[in-house]
Formats: C-alpha cells, structure tokens, sequence
C-alpha cells in the first residue's frame, strides 16, 4: 500500500547549472556526465534531499554518446521553471520528437514551452530518460521477491504526493507520472510508474479518489491498468472509505466514469466470494474440488 508522507525540500530555480560550450577533446567522455548536463545533480546529496532537475543558460550544444547534440530549453509548468535536455534524449519521446521537428529551430533557439505540466512531475521525467528510473527508485528485494522503493532520510520516509494546479489540490506523484507518461508517450516509463502505484501508505482517502479521478481524465478507455489498480485499491479499503465519508461526496458530485467501472468491480468481487462459498468443498482439506 502506501508509505507515510514527508513534505520534500522545495528548489530553487536559482539554483539552476548552466551548460558548457566546449565540446572539444571529451565526447567519449560525455556519455558518462549526461544527467549533470541534463539537470540531474551528480554531487552527493545529503539523506532526505532530492536532487535538483533545473538548469539554465540552453543554448549550448554537449555530446551523448561521441555525437553532438543540441540542448533544448523547457520552460515548464505556471511558475515558468526553466529545464534542458539534449535533443536527442528528449527525441525518445514521441510528442517532444514531433515538436522538435515541425519547428523551424536553430541549435540556439531550441525552447519547448510546456505550461500545463507541473515542474515535479516533468524533473522525473527528465531523471527517467538519462537513468531509466526517477527517485524514488524502484529496489528488488531478494530474500522476499518483491519490488519496494529505496528509503530516503533518516526515518526512511519518500514523497508521495505532489501538488497539482489542475486540480488545485494534492495527487499522488506516480499517477501524475503515468498520466504524463501517456500523453509523452513513454510506454517504459508507464511500466515503471505503474509499478510505483500501491507502494506508499497513509495516503488520505480524499487524495486517493482525487488521484483516481485525475487518472481516468488523463487515461484513454483502452488502457485499463491504472484505473483497474484503483478500483482494486477502494474495494480493498472500502471500509476507510465507508468511515470517511469523502466516498458519498464524490458519489454525490459524479460527472465521472470511476463510480460505474467501481460497481461493476464491486458486483464482480461479490459474485467471485458467492461462487466460493457455494463451491463443493473436499472434507479434509476443505477446498473446492
């Protein structure tokens, strides 16, 4: 389920890095310091903080993998925060791919404007395409076989969730990834953050619908994956749901599919327990034949 919640350091768009223009002598080199041109910090950084994806100055050109690439600017989200990244990196997406081309831009006025996009969410991203993960990232426990999340801080505590404008309240943070991981198209990155969704605790019931709803606006019918984690997630907990009473407001306001595709999972969990109960049972191990 989920983790407990921790109010993550906010920064600085001050604290901005800015490229360096020679490319001279170190392009065999380059493909080891992507994420520091990329705006993901490669200083050590101290427990419990996160590491900075803002940088400025993109007019620049670096080197990934011995060939050069041009840097992009993003100004990104309300506030304006301003990102860069290598266009080529960026070109595994499909909707910055097609940006990039249907714009008539020299290596010096390469700038991507993306005001609906909050600056949380689109650092994670970023951390995804240099590193194939964003924080905090995904751990595989051997001794029990399962996925959990690195622990970060002293009390071992991550970021859930994240404020998001469009909705004027908080969302949980993988689920504004995934949405966002859709619209870039960025299949890999939907993998991993729906492999994210169900790995925090004490998430407010409230924030919960809240992430569920923004998650069926921003989803097409046909990919059915995180709005079938959720209708997972209320059934589960549909007892601190009952108590809360945030359940019956939302009902109350409807205006969204979540409530139809929740009866229907309902209506099918109980025929699932009817089915097993009336079941032929064998006397000793009282199992169903």
């Amino acid at each position: 389920m989920f983790s407990r919640r921790f109010e993550p350091p906010q920064v600085s768009s001050s604290s901005t890095k800015s490229f360096s223009s020679k490319t001279s002598g170190r392009h065999r080199r380059a493909s080891s310091s992507i994420a520091k041109d990329a705006g993901v910090s490669k200083r050590t950084v101290e427990p419990g903080r996160r590491r900075a994806g803002t940088v400025s100055n993109a007019g620049s050109e670096s080197t990934v993998g011995g060939n050069i690439s041009a840097i992009v600017t993003l100004v990104v989200g309300q506030e304006q925060r301003i990102f860069a990244a290598h266009e080529n990196i960026l070109g595994a997406s499909p909707f910055f791919s097609s940006v990039l081309k249907n714009q008539m831009m020299d290596s010096q006025t390469k700038k991507i404007s993306l005001p609906d996009e909050e600056p949380e969410v689109f650092s994670s991203i970023l951390e995804f395409l240099y590193k194939g993960d964003y924080y905090p990232r995904l751990v595989h426990n051997k001794k029990r076989n399962t996925w959990e999340l690195e622990q970060a801080g002293e009390d071992g505590r991550s970021e859930a969730t994240i404020y998001h404008h469009s909705v004027e309240g908080e969302l949980l943070k993988d689920t504004a990834i995934y949405c966002a991981a859709e619209k870039y198209g960025l299949e890999e990155l939907k993998r991993v953050s729906l492999r994210k969704q169900g790995l925090q605790s004490g998430i407010q019931a409230s924030t919960i619908l809240a992430s569920a709803r923004y998650a069926y606006a921003n989803t097409p019918d046909t990919d059915s994956k995180l709005r079938a984690h959720y209708l997972a997630l209320i059934i589960r907990s549909r007892g601190t749901f009952k108590r809360s009473g945030t359940m019956q407001l939302e009902m109350f306001n409807g205006n969204t599919q979540l409530f139809f595709d929740l009866f229907v999972a309902l209506c099918n969990h109980v025929d699932d327990i009817s089915s097993v109960a009336t079941s032929p049972r064998t006397p000793r191990s009282g199992r169903p034949f």
